[in-house]
């Protein structure tokens, strides 16, 4: 046998009978079987020299760009039956361990959010009852923010220590503990009552960073947007499950009838959670291995190793704060809570003010939107992850994402601010928290793609950001309109600030790994 990488010669003696084939399993193009050379007889004199050249000048190799992996061919179904696949595809994920964890984490944010906005309803009832002033009303309705505001940092560095599930767990079980025991504080004392509002600010605190770690952990990069979209649009239909329900609950049980049902289902929803889902998919018992090798085949899961010295290492926060695409998230996520908790705090004020419509129309109004947000944050997911399956870079998919969601509110608000009329009003407000969603396949799965190994750090520094944000803008909001006596010129505002933060993003954001660690 002629030895790895002597060219052959130009003739060859014939090959022993039981010697496999000369060429590959690649088609040989032979002659007809009645023009063949017999098997035994030398190669003609042209072949020898093809074989020759073949060797001497290689074909090059044509290599397509590299594209995002597409999900494997499900077990039973065959590659080549395009469209039986992709029915099997769907079917599969719809029916996946991992679509239970992004479910499960759209029902964690619901109760989040509805247990936030609830006060919201029982305000005016709690203000009548208990002899509050407007301005000692609004210190009861900030008593949330004061403890959300201590929380994220320290929740997401619990985050990254332990992982998603057990904080998760935790937040969950304490936030419902305190939305509980609200009736039983208020008739105790107010500052007991106060004591309650803080704690669930300081336990809701943890709860999109342990969201962001488990979508992290449960999914690979091309489904990464879908899960964030699915978890958020629990977090939307929370309020409006807050200002919908509240109101009828109130009218059968009395006033502190949703503080109880909202948290008892937070317990139910702890019960069901601990022993359902697990940290990692490695380490669930049910998970299929088909299932198993798609999530973890591009991607290396580190379980937190408690007391390790990597994990005790304190976060490079300096090093953090030292590049731009940290000040990109931090920026974009405190215009997002600006914008986010301005409509939600002063919509229904605004309604009634500018269109005199009453409280319960404005309330009506004011919940459209957060709908429409749930809905379309799941279909900016799934446009998101097509893209980069598609083979779009994952920065230009991030840029163009955010993009949508600061320059559509910026447009739309400026569209709300010359309406003539509450529906005309509604609609602009409807697109503007709709599209307002698609900063979720922006900044919020950015967090996991720049650091991975940070990304609950991450996102505690840019949600204290955004709670800052939150306060500046809702007090901001009511001191403009005492001084200027209208709202719109804070809406004139609010869509210049959409405007400059989605340039900010453009222009600094990544969706590659950043060295954080100084390694590389």
């Amino acid at each position: 046998m002629t030895p790895s990488g002597q060219l052959l010669p130009l003739t060859r003696p014939p090959p022993p009978p039981t010697a496999p084939p000369v060429l590959s399993s690649r088609r040989s193009r032979c002659l007809p079987p009645a023009r063949a050379h017999a098997r035994g007889s030398p190669p003609p004199l042209w072949r020898a020299h093809r074989l020759h050249d073949r060797f001497l000048h290689p074909t090059p190799q044509f290599r397509a760009p590299a594209r995002a992996p597409r999900p494997p061919t499900p077990p039973g179904v065959s590659a080549a039956g395009g469209g039986e696949a992709q029915a099997a595809a769907v079917a599969e994920f719809v029916t996946s361990e991992r679509v239970k964890v992004a479910a499960m984490l759209g029902l964690a944010l619901a109760l989040c959010n509805a247990d936030r906005v609830v006060m919201s309803v029982a305000i005016v009832p709690l203000s009548q009852a208990y002899g509050w002033t407007p301005s000692f009303a609004g210190v009861v309705q900030s008593s949330f923010l004061w403890g959300y505001l201590m929380s994220p940092i320290i929740g997401g560095a619990l985050v990254d220590y332990y992982g998603g599930k057990r904080v998760m767990a935790y937040g969950v079980a304490l936030w419902s503990l305190a939305t509980f025991l609200s009736p039983w504080a208020a008739g105790r004392s107010i500052w007991l009552f106060l004591f309650t509002r803080v704690l669930l600010g300081i336990a809701e605190g943890v709860a999109l960073p342990s969201m962001n770690n488990m979508v992290l952990r449960w999914f690979p990069h091309t489904e990464r947007s879908s899960a964030v979209g699915i978890a958020m649009a629990g977090f939307q239909l929370g309020n409006t499950i807050g200002l919908l329900l509240s109101p009828i609950i109130m009218s059968r049980t009395g006033i502190f009838g949703p503080f109880v049902i909202f948290g008892l289902f937070g317990f139910l929803w702890v019960l069901v959670w601990i022993p359902a889902i697990s940290g990692t998919p490695g380490e669930h018992a049910q998970i299929s291995a088909y299932e198993l090798e798609y999530i973890t085949k591009d991607q290396k899961l580190v379980k937190p190793q408690i007391g390790s010295a990597k994990t005790k290492k304190v976060p490079p926060f300096s090093k953090l704060l030292s590049k731009w695409p940290t000040w990109a998230l931090i920026s974009a996520n405190a215009m997002h809570s600006w914008g986010y908790f301005v409509i939600l705090s002063w919509m229904p004020v605004y309604f009634k003010t500018i269109y005199h419509v009453n409280l319960r129309d404005a309330a009506w109004f004011s919940a459209l939107p957060w709908v429409m947000m749930a809905v379309l944050g799941y279909v900016a997911g799934l446009v998101s992850d097509m893209l980069i399956r598609n083979g779009t870079n994952i920065t230009l998919t991030r840029k163009i994402m955010q993009s949508i969601g600061f320059l559509g509110p910026g447009i739309a608000l400026l569209g709300l601010n010359a309406a003539k009329s509450p529906i005309i009003a509604s609609a602009w407000l409807t697109v503007a928290v709709g599209l307002k969603s698609f900063g979720h396949s922006g900044f919020l799965v950015n967090l996991q793609e720049i650091a991975p190994q940070y990304a609950g750090v991450l996102h505690g520094m840019s949600n204290t950001a955004g709670t800052f944000a939150a306060i500046l803008g809702t007090v901001g909001a009511g001191f403009f309109v005492d001084r200027m006596g209208s709202f719109r010129g804070f809406l004139i505002l609010t869509s210049l600030l959409y405007f400059s933060s989605a340039l900010f993003w453009d222009i600094f954001a990544t969706g590659e790994r950043v060295d954080f660690d100084g390694t590389g």
